[in-house]
C-alpha cells in the first residue's frame, strides 16, 4: 500500500506531516503513516491535471468508456484486500462493503455506457438560413464540454461509492475532467488502494498521468488550498453542512468563483397517513425502524423525521414503532467525531422540554456504537422549535404528531430543503392530501410514495439533490448519469468550419448520436 500522495501517477511524500487512519471498532490507530500533501504537491497535481485536460477532454467517448471500465476492473482485482481494509477503517460489515464495491463499479460502467451512446452532450444544430427575411440566420451549433480539472472530497459514510472512485469522480472523468481527490481522513488505506487502482487504469489506457491524483491531509488546509487553486473549475463534496459551506465560501472568495456541488445532509421526512396506519401500521413500523437503523443511520437519506396525524390505529402504531426500535442492534459508527455528534445531537433533541423519549437503547460501554432512539413531539411544538429541525446523523427519528390535516400541511411548509420526502398512504390517503403532496414536492429532490428513503438507485432518472440546505445547488444530482452535467458547460460554435467542429456537431452526424437539428430530434 502506498502511503504517499499520488501525484499524476507518481508517489510523492516530500512533507514532514503525517496522519493515521483509525479502526472505529477497536478505537485504535492503524500502523501506517500517511504523508500530508504540501502546497507544492497540490500545485503540481493541479497543473498536471490541467495539462492532461487539454488532451483528455477531446478523447472519444469510447476511449473514456474504456478507461472507466478499466478502473472498475482494477478495483475488483483488489479482491478481499480492499474489502478487509474498508471494514477495518469503517466498522461496516462485509456484506455492506461488498455491496458498495458493486455499486461503485456499477456506476463506473453505467457512465461508460452513457459515453458510448453519446447523446448526453446535447448537440444542437441550427443551420444557416441566408435567405430568411427580414434577417438571415447564421449557422449556430451547441454542445456540452468539460469545464476543466475537478476537486473531489471523499465522503466518510460511503468509503467507496462516494469517495475516491465514487460518483463524483466517475461523472467528472466521464465529462472529460481530470480529478484530484482529497482523501477522507477516516479511510486513508481504502483511498490508497483505490487510488492505486485508478492509476493502473490510467497507465493501461495510455492516458496522461495528470488525469488523476490523490492527496491527503486536513480538509481545512489541504482542502481549502485545493479549492482556491485557480485551475480548479468545480468541486464535488458529500458531507456535513459546516464542511460543505466552508468550501462554498472558499470557492466564492476566489477571483473566479467556481461551483461547489455539496450534498450536505437532510432529515428526509416520512409522512404516514391515516388509512395506511389503520390497515398496515405494524408492517410500516418495522419498515421505518429498519430504515432508520440501516448502516447505523449513517445515510444522507436516513429518515430522521416521521410525521403522523391523530386517528384510528395511531396508538397501536406508536407502540409497534417503539417495540421495533427495542429490537434493533446498535452498530459501530464510522469514527469518533460522527459518534460524538450523534450522541450530542440526540441528547439536544430529547432534552427539549416539549419532547418525550419513546425509546433509547442503553449504553453500558464506551464504544462508538450508534444506539437507536425515537422521541415524540407535537406538531405545534415542532414548528416553533428550530432545534428540532436539525439533522441528527445516526439511528434516530423524531415522531411528530399532528392534530389534523391542517397541522400536517403546516409541518410540511415549515420544513427546509430536503433530499427526499416520503408519503406512505393508501390510494384514498393520497387522493385526500393533494396539498401535502404539492407542498412536499416543493421542498425535496425526490418524492417517494409508499417506500422509505434509504436506497438510492444509480440510474438515468435518479435525482439525488434537493433545495438548500440539503445541497448547495438543488438543480444538480450527485447520483445517476445526470451527475455528469455538474462538470460541463455549453459552448456554441457560430459559422465554424467543419474541420474545427467537434464530431458531435459535424454535418452527417459521424457519431450517429441523437441531436436536435433545426428543432427536430434526429440522428440525421
Amino acid at each position: 500500500m502506498i502511503t504517499d500522495n499520488l501525484i499524476a501517477g507518481n508517489p510523492s511524500g516530500i512533507g514532514a506531516e503525517t496522519i493515521k487512519a483509525v479502526d472505529p471498532a477497536k478505537r485504535t490507530q492503524t500502523s501506517e503513516l500517511f504523508k500530508c500533501a504540501t502546497e507544492d504537491e497540490l500545485n503540481t497535481a493541479v497543473q498536471e491535471a490541467y495539462n492532461a485536460w487539454l488532451t483528455y477532454k477531446n478523447l472519444s467517448g469510447s476511449k473514456k468508456a474504456q478507461f472507466l471500465r478499466t478502473i472498475a476492473d482494477e478495483i475488483e482485482a483488489l479482491g478481499d484486500t480492499l474489502v478487509q481494509r474498508v471494514m477495518i477503517e469503517s466498522g461496516l460489515p462485509e456484506g455492506r462493503v461488498v455491496g458498495e464495491r458493486g455499486r461503485t463499479c456499477g456506476q463506473l460502467r453505467l457512465f461508460a455506457e452513457l459515453l458510448e451512446e453519446g447523446s448526453w452532450v446535447e448537440a444542437r444544430v441550427d443551420e444557416a438560413m441566408p435567405d430568411r427575411t427580414p434577417l438571415p440566420r447564421v449557422d449556430i451549433r451547441k454542445m456540452l464540454q468539460s469545464t476543466g480539472p475537478v476537486a473531489v472530497f471523499a465522503a466518510s459514510n460511503f468509503p467507496l461509492a462516494f469517495s475516491t472512485a465514487g460518483g463524483d469522480t466517475a461523472s467528472a472523468l466521464a465529462a472529460g475532467s481530470p480529478v484530484i481527490v482529497k482523501a477522507h481522513s477516516s479511510h486513508l488505506g481504502t483511498n490508497a488502494l483505490v487510488a492505486e487502482a485508478i492509476t493502473k487504469a490510467v497507465k493501461k489506457c495510455g492516458l496522461p498521468g495528470g488525469v488523476f491524483s490523490s492527496v491527503q491531509g486536513s480538509g481545512r488546509t489541504v482542502g481549502k488550498k485545493l479549492v482556491k487553486h485557480p485551475l480548479i473549475k468545480a468541486v464535488g463534496f458529500t458531507g456535513s453542512y459546516t464542511g460543505g459551506m466552508a468550501l462554498v465560501k472558499a470557492a466564492n472568495e476566489r477571483k473566479e468563483p467556481i461551483p461547489v456541488y455539496a450534498e450536505m445532509g437532510s432529515i428526509n421526512p416520512v409522512f404516514v397517513l391515516n388509512q395506511k396506519i389503520k390497515t398496515e401500521g405494524k408492517a410500516i413500523a418495522a419498515q421505518i425502524a429498519g430504515s432508520v437503523n440501516l448502516g447505523a443511520g449513517q445515510f444522507c437519506t436516513n429518515p430522521g423525521l416521521t410525521i403522523v396525524e391523530k386517528g384510528e390505529g395511531l396508538k397501536e402504531f406508536m407502540e409497534a414503532l417503539t417495540e421495533e426500535f427495542a429490537k434493533l442492534d446498535a452498530a459501530t459508527m464510522l469514527n469518533e467525531t460522527i459518534h460524538s455528534a450523534y450522541v450530542n445531537g440526540k441528547k439536544e433533541c430529547v432534552d427539549q422540554a416539549e419532547v418525550s423519549l419513546l425509546f433509547d437503547a442503553e449504553s453500558n460501554d464506551d464504544s462508538w456504537k450508534g444506539r437507536p432512539g425515537i422521541a415524540q413531539v407535537s406538531a405545534k411544538d415542532f414548528i416553533k422549535n428550530n432545534t428540532l429541525h436539525q439533522e441528527v446523523f445516526g439511528p434516530f427519528t423524531l415522531l411528530v404528531v399532528c392534530e389534523n390535516k391542517e397541522e400536517l400541511n403546516e409541518v410540511t411548509r415549515a420544513l427546509e430543503g430536503q433530499l427526499t420526502g416520503s408519503i406512505l398512504g393508501t390510494e384514498d390517503d393520497l387522493n385526500n392530501n393533494p396539498t401535502l403532496i404539492e407542498n412536499l414536492s416543493q421542498r425535496v429532490g425526490r418524492l417517494i410514495f409508499n417506500g422509505v428513503p434509504t436506497g438510492v438507485e444509480v440510474c438515468h432518472a435518479m435525482h439525488h439533490g434537493g433545495p438548500f440546505p440539503s445541497t448547495s445547488n438543488g438543480m444538480y444530482t450527485s447520483v445517476g448519469t445526470d451527475a455528469i452535467k455538474r462538470f460541463v458547460r455549453p459552448l456554441s460554435f457560430q459559422n465554424a468550419p467543419q474541420s474545427i467542429l467537434p464530431d458531435a456537431l459535424k454535418d452527417g452526424n459521424p457519431l450517429n448520436i441523437w441531436r436536435k437539428v433545426n428543432g427536430l430530434t434526429t440522428k440525421e
